[in-house]
This record gives C-alpha cells, sequence and structure tokens, in this order.
C-alpha cells in the first residue's frame, strides 16, 4: 500500500467553491478526493498523449526509413493525366 503524504496546493476561489460544493454534493466524500481523481485523470490522459506522440515519431520515423519521397507536383501531374484517359476512354 502507498504512504500518504500531505500537501498544500493554492487554486482560485472559483475552483475552491466547486470544489466545496462537489463534496457538499455528496459526489465525493473529502475535496482531496476530488483533487485525486483529477490527476488520476490528468495522469492518464498525458500517458495516452505520450503514446500518440511516440506512433506519430514511429511513423516519422519509417517514412524517412522507407526512401525518398515523390514531389506533390509530380504525383497530381501523374493523377491528372490518369483521370484525362480514363475520361477519354469514355467518350
Amino acid at each position: 500500500m502507498s504512504t500518504i503524504e500531505r500537501m498544500t496546493i493554492t487554486v482560485p476561489a472559483e475552483m475552491a467553491a466547486v470544489l466545496r460544493q462537489t463534496v457538499a454534493g455528496g459526489e465525493y466524500a473529502s475535496t482531496s478526493e476530488v483533487v485525486r481523481e483529477a490527476l488520476r485523470d490528468w495522469t492518464r490522459r498525458r500517458d495516452a498523449e505520450r503514446r500518440e506522440l511516440e506512433a506519430l515519431r514511429d511513423a516519422i520515423r519509417a517514412g524517412i526509413e522507407s526512401g525518398p519521397g515523390i514531389p506533390a507536383e509530380d504525383v497530381y501531374s501523374e493523377l491528372r493525366a490518369i483521370v484525362a484517359e480514363r475520361r477519354a476512354a469514355r467518350v
């Protein structure tokens, strides 16, 4: 079981009011529970963002390692030629 460490934090009055209202409304037993839940959510979100960033880095690395790219204008020129050929074939 983890040890508990007491901390003092400072929040704007509006946040403090929301914390107190949440506890008073019965959603949580204490303001500490609210803060712990918020930190758990933040940690999960941060971890997910880190995983997504690493996946993007992996994709960029794979793209770089796959060889030289083709200039976009060359690709569009080829596509325009293919479309023109298909349209001409339908006529």
